[in-house]
């Protein structure tokens, strides 16, 4: 999934971009609400996570003006304001779970997952296809031809990345940034290795190949 975190605790912010990074999610992390508001409204995302205390512009403020302009991204709030009508001010601005600080980062998470699930962003793709290859994005599930196939949360990004560009070639530099979030050339061979590792197990045990190399360019999911 790709998601944005907007949280101005430095600290805060890293644990969560962190951990959600590890279980291979693609995380924009933006420490005030102007920024924050921007990005929900200019990028696609398929959760937003908010604090409700931001500077700038307040987390309230992101959402009501979010909904105010049709955006049904699913968002979770954080908050220290744990009273009940906290809550209940947040929920009626347009959140669709709140958590109060401090957390535990698997029910974050366990959260996050838990309103991707949900029915309300009708828009979204939930069921990912090329050719006989099936990715299910609720249950993170991938088969061919029926034939599970067991991915690692980087793969599985991976994969997730070129099906959604299904016919586009994506260069090592989109790669990076979509699925690694990484803005700089590493000067390592993560994103050959990774390719190499999917083909292994998307590929190879079947008659046609679906991930193409187009030589000087990238690679794409053939349509």
């Amino acid at each position: 999934m790709k998601l944005l975190v907007v949280e101005d605790d430095a600290t805060t912010g890293s644990y969560i971009a962190r951990g959600l990074r590890e279980e291979g999610h693609v995380v924009d992390l933006i420490e005030n609400g102007k920024d924050g508001l921007i990005a929900a409204t200019s990028g696609k995302y398929d959760v937003l996570v908010l604090d409700r205390m931001l500077p700038q512009v307040d987390g309230l403020t992101v959402l009501k003006t979010l909904r105010g302009s049709g955006n049904r991204t699913p968002a979770l709030m954080l908050t220290a304001l744990s009273d009940v009508e906290d809550r209940i001010e947040g929920l009626q601005s347009g959140a669709d779970d709140y958590l109060a600080k401090p957390f535990a980062f698997g029910e974050l998470s366990a959260r996050i997952h838990a309103l991707a699930r949900r029915p309300q962003a009708l828009d979204a793709e939930t069921i990912l296809r090329a050719a006989d290859l099936e990715m299910n994005l609720i249950t993170r599930q991938v088969t061919r031809g029926g034939v599970s196939i067991d991915l690692l949360p980087r793969e599985f990004a991976l994969l997730e990345h070129l099906l959604r560009r299904k016919g586009r070639v994506q260069t090592r530099t989109m790669l990076l940034e979509n699925v690694w979030d990484i803005s700089f050339d590493p000067g390592t061979n993560v994103v050959e290795t990774h390719v190499s590792r999917l083909r292994a197990k998307v590929d190879k045990p079947f008659e046609r190949e679906l991930i193409e190399t187009v030589r000087g360019a990238g690679y794409r999911i053939a349509e």
